[in-house]
Order: C-alpha cells, then structure tokens, then sequence
C-alpha cells in the first residue's frame, strides 16, 4: 500500500512539474513580451553561417570588379524607381545567377546576384526603363 501512494505522490508531481513547465512555456510566448535586443557592432543575420550581403550601388559599379564570397550575394541598389527593369547577362552563369528587382506590393527588392561557383565572370546589365547599360566583373572567392 505504500508502495501505491508513493508511485501516485511521483505521479502527481511529475504532472505538476510538467503543467509548471507547460505554463511557462506558454508566458515565454505570449505576444507582450518583448524580443530582446542586441547591444554588440556584429553585423546582424538571420542564423548561424548565414553572411551579409554585398551591397554595389548601380550608379558607381560600371567598370569595377565585386568580390563576393561563395554562397554569399550580392545586392545592386541606388534604383528605386527603376528596379524592377534590370536584366543582367552573364558570361559565365555557372559562377553568379541573376536575381530580378520586384516589388510585390508590400515590400521591394533590389536586383542581386547570387555567388554559385568559385570564379570570374563578367556581368552586363541593362535597365528597359532608363536605358542605362552597366558593365563590370564579379569575382567569387572560395571560403577558407
């Protein structure tokens, strides 16, 4: 009969451990909490290996070389009426690929190119809005 009692009484509180863990849980989670901030200079991302992009301003990128490392990308801004009229050629498109500037009415996003291979390609660009013809190199390094 003890035995019994004793196995409930453990019963009992592992039931109640589980609820108090449950419920806390649940308080961690609850929409009034506020996300902790960061205080550090790193630069921010969206999880572990993840790197900031390349940012290249359209408007001084025109004969220059962009070093970009392998897997990384590389965001063309300074076009914010224009952007989504970029077309890219690419010598090489198993080095970078093209990433078209949309805007899908709640956001826009700027024109990229993603780093798929170690390399040098080079990348001409034409906006069908503006007229304007960009040409310039990209250079994918490998990660050390």
């Amino acid at each position: 009969m003890i035995r019994i009692r004793r196995h409930r009484s453990i019963a009992g509180l592992l039931a109640g451990a589980a609820l108090a863990t449950a419920a806390l849980g649940l308080a961690g989670c609850s929409g009034g909490a506020t996300p902790a901030s960061s205080t550090s200079s790193a630069p921010a991302t969206t999880g572990a290996g993840v790197l900031p992009p390349i940012i290249a301003d359209l408007g001084s990128i025109d004969g220059t070389t962009v070093q970009v490392p392998l897997g990384n990308t590389i965001d063309l801004t300074g076009d914010d009426k224009d952007f989504t009229h970029w077309t890219a050629d690419i010598a090489d498109p198993k080095i970078v690929s093209f990433v078209p500037g949309k805007d899908d009415g709640s956001a826009q996003f700027n024109p990229g190119l993603d780093a798929l291979a170690a390399g040098t390609t080079k990348v001409t660009m034409d906006n069908s809005a503006s007229g304007k013809h960009l040409a310039f190199t990209v250079e994918v390094i490998a990660k050390k």
